[in-house]
């Protein structure tokens, strides 16, 4: 448990906003610190990656349209992505619990967030003086060194102890609660992923209609029992023909009419 907790701690650190070790963000916030790839990740490393990945799956449809404009996060996705999920697999519950626990988890994350944002305004004030006097010794320790440190800290410390000293009280806490508060966090936990998805339809969906073609991917996977795979096909044949076939307006019709008229 000793290396399983460090190195889920040392990938929540490397997958942090504002850390540039892994290919920047593009390696570490938009790749580790997806809840679909942490959850194979941590389920790899406490050696059971299907219910990492369940869970994952889970998680992910929770935080799937959320945004950081800013900097500001409502939740710490990079808690969610590791310590949260390796909580969950601890526990030997059900991952719609696992949800409910990620998403407290999530919340809690922010606190640490903003902390690290009011260390580093420090830094970047020493770093401000470290260019106004050529100082480029200062300019590294100031803006690289110093508060990758503090992110380490902040990052690693928590997810070690969470999931080295946690576990067992997780899992001694979920067994003490009672079975009505248990069948409410199912709830709960089938509930969330349905939010996340709703927002994310309200972000790309400009037009009602649209929403007829997630109804009918919603009915091939609920009733038909359709893979992923024969969905995706399915989806890429309705897109040909909405894009290919869309009715043009009568205005756009008669623009053109009348363009060609006029070259005549």
């Amino acid at each position: 448990m000793l290396l399983q907790a460090t190195l889920i701690g040392l990938f929540c650190y490397l997958g942090a906003l504002s850390v540039p070790w892994a290919f920047g963000l593009t390696g570490g916030w938009y790749v580790l610190s997806r809840p679909l790839v942490s959850g194979m990740i941590v389920g790899a490393i406490l050696g059971d990656v299907q219910t990492g990945i369940m869970i994952g799956i889970a998680v992910q449809a929770v935080y799937i349209a959320m945004v950081t404009p800013g900097g500001t996060m409502p939740a710490d996705l990079n808690f969610v992505a590791y310590p949260a999920i390796a909580l969950g697999i601890l526990s030997g519950k059900d991952p719609k619990i696992a949800v409910t626990l990620a998403a407290t988890i999530g919340i809690l994350g922010t606190v640490v967030f903003n902390m690290m944002q009011v260390i580093n305004s420090y830094w970047a004030d020493k770093t401000d003086k470290a260019i106004s006097s050529g100082d480029i010794s200062g300019l590294r320790k100031y803006s690289v060194y110093y508060p990758q440190f503090g992110n380490f800290i902040l990052r690693f410390v928590p997810s070690f102890i969470a999931v080295y000293f946690g576990a067992e009280y997780v899992v001694e806490m979920l067994d003490a609660v009672p079975q009505a508060v248990i069948n409410i966090m199912n709830v709960l936990g089938g509930i969330l992923p349905a939010v996340g998805i709703g927002v994310l339809l309200k972000q790309i969906v400009k037009e009602n209609s649209i929403l007829l073609f997630f109804i009918v991917g919603f009915i091939c996977v609920t009733l038909l029992k359709l893979s992923m795979i024969g969905l995706a096909i399915i989806g890429v044949f309705f897109a040909y023909l909405h894009f290919n076939y869309k009715p043009v307006k009568v205005t756009t019709i008669t623009t053109i009419v009348k363009d060609e008229e006029d070259e005549f």
